[in-house]
């Protein structure tokens, strides 16, 4: 996996997370205890820092970043769709980040909240605990998840960072054999 210092600093990952090899994790970025950062997801703390909680999963093609003054924080049990963009927020715990949503700067999403696919959660924005934040500038709709809802999601993806790092393993393009077309 490349993992890179960037001076003096460098990245500080549990021996209990699982990083996928195509992953990239640059500077000051803390990775807890059993999470999951999956391939081509990039975590570039060479601002404020990268905190990713434990049991979370920062899927594929993710982009965590930080600003200069803001760290980025991601909370314990959390779930980061693919394609999604975090930039010195804050995600609270059990909270669940939409496939392509973007969460800017100084934006807090409470615990347990849900930020939609495609949502833009913009500066300086609150998604409060348990809400739901839909859509280009999100909207808030207030109460619509249950607490711990997405407890589920995560716990599956520390199952599967346990059987990633068990299972995984490179092919030698050799070992593929010749292709069969499929037949009905």
């Amino acid at each position: 996996m490349p993992v890179y210092a960037l001076g003096e600093v460098q990245p500080n990952i549990h021996p209990d997370a699982f990083v996928h090899p195509q992953a990239v994790i640059i500077g000051k970025v803390v990775v807890g205890a059993e999470s999951s950062i999956w391939p081509g997801a990039v975590l570039r703390g060479d601002g404020a820092g990268i905190t990713v909680g434990e049991r979370t999963s920062i899927q594929d093609n993710v982009v965590l970043h930080n600003t200069m003054y803001d760290c980025t924080q991601v909370g314990n049990d959390v779930t980061v769709g693919h394609l999604a963009h975090l930039e010195g927020c804050i995600v609270e715990d059990e909270a669940l980040i939409g496939v392509s949503s973007v969460v800017l700067p100084k934006a807090v999403v409470g615990k347990g909240a849900l930020v939609a696919a495609c949502a833009v959660v913009t500066n300086s924005m609150e998604v409060p605990s348990l809400a739901l934040a839909l859509g280009i500038p999100a909207k808030i709709r207030e109460g619509h998840m249950q607490e711990g809802s997405n407890l589920h999601n995560a716990r599956g993806y520390v199952e599967r960072g346990y059987m990633y790092r068990s299972e995984m393993r490179e092919l030698d393009p050799k070992e593929l054999g010749i292709w069969q077309p499929p037949t009905c």
